[in-house]
């Protein structure tokens, strides 16, 4: 059934991670709901709005590592290209920012 996607033990962590924040999500939102607030992101917004925006920064920010990592290992001089966890970190970082401060 998957086997047109490459599955790696960083993508099944990515979208494993994304499974439990959508479930914990709805779990808080049952219990607590949310109210619009305004953040560094231009809009008022709630927590499932920031979210859907963080995700959405998280999947670019993967897309653009794995885009690059072949001109980094060029620009740093790396035997091999740099390890994607890299970008799941960052990703990661960047999203918990976003529902956070967003």
């Amino acid at each position: 059934m998957f086997e047109w996607m490459a599955w790696t033990t960083p993508v099944a962590v990515f979208f494993l991670c994304i499974a439990l924040m959508l479930a914990g999500m709805t779990v808080w939102e049952i219990r607590s709901p949310t109210t619009l607030r305004k953040g560094f992101l231009p809009i008022a917004t709630t927590r499932g709005d920031r979210l859907f925006i963080g995700l959405l920064s998280a999947a670019y920010i993967n897309l653009a590592f794995v885009g690059l990592a072949g001109h980094f290992a060029e620009w740093f001089s790396l035997e091999n290209e740099p390890s994607i966890w890299i970008s799941f970190v960052l990703s990661m970082c960047f999203l918990a920012l976003v529902m956070r401060k967003g």
